[in-house]
């Protein structure tokens, strides 16, 4: 694999490690394992991070206690620049109702190695023009589609449209893990042919092996 590799493991619920060629760690919305009464049933993170990326401060998306290690984290909207990492963060909506319901959330956008990586934490609406536009081009797409408290199925497929990246993981749904009333990945990934099951919870990119025609890439949780 030529160029510098990029790694990406997704834990579960929204959360990933995300680590550079370099062995720089970032880990995104880090959840309390046994929150929620036992709902979330991901395991605990092991991993030591440089960087953590908080979408909003729900337990299952802002819980940096449990992270090991000394790091800095990154959960407010604009610019930020952690050990040379630009990270873009637009705000959004965890509800139809402009944040009415449960507040606003942050959506990220940044580039590790020449991949440009999205994760739309809990994104609970459907963007328009002018939002896809503040994210910018994606290679990479983190996205939710077990609907419920974020978009579903059908909402991210519009999502998706509009900000076209080359790989879409998808995330925050119902697994053996998740005691949440979200839809399966079924309800997401039927009828459609651009699907591929990894059958692990890691992938290696490179921005020269990123796919010309769009890939859903189906990730088992490692926790």
């Amino acid at each position: 694999m030529g160029g510098k590799v990029v790694k990406l493991k997704w834990y579960g619920h929204a959360s990933f490690l995300i680590t550079a060629d370099n062995g720089l760690k970032i880990i995104t919305d880090p959840y309390e394992p046994g929150g929620y009464d036992g709902a979330i049933g991901y395991g605990e993170i092991p991993d030591t991070p440089d960087i953590v990326l908080c979408s909003h401060d729900h337990a299952d998306h802002g819980y940096t206690k449990g992270l090991k290690g000394e790091f800095e984290v990154v959960n407010k909207s604009g610019v930020t620049v952690v050990k040379g990492i630009e990270f873009k963060g637009v705000e959004a909506y965890h509800d139809t109702e402009e944040g009415q319901q449960r507040g606003t959330i942050i959506i990220y956008t940044f580039a590790i190695d020449g991949v440009n990586i999205c994760h739309l934490g809990d994104l609970g609406h459907e963007i328009d023009d002018a939002l896809a536009e503040k994210i910018g081009d994606v290679d990479v797409l983190l996205i939710p589609v077990g609907g419920m408290f974020t978009i579903n199925g059908n909402v991210a497929d519009r999502v998706i449209e509009k900000i076209n990246p080359k790989i879409v993981i998808p995330m925050h749904y119902k697994t053996d893990k998740c005691g949440f009333p979200l839809a399966r990945i079924e309800e997401f990934i039927d009828r459609k042919r651009n699907v591929s099951l990894m059958a692990t919870d890691e992938i290696a990119i490179t921005k020269e092996t990123l796919p010309k025609n769009q890939m859903i890439m189906l990730l088992d949780h490692a926790l």
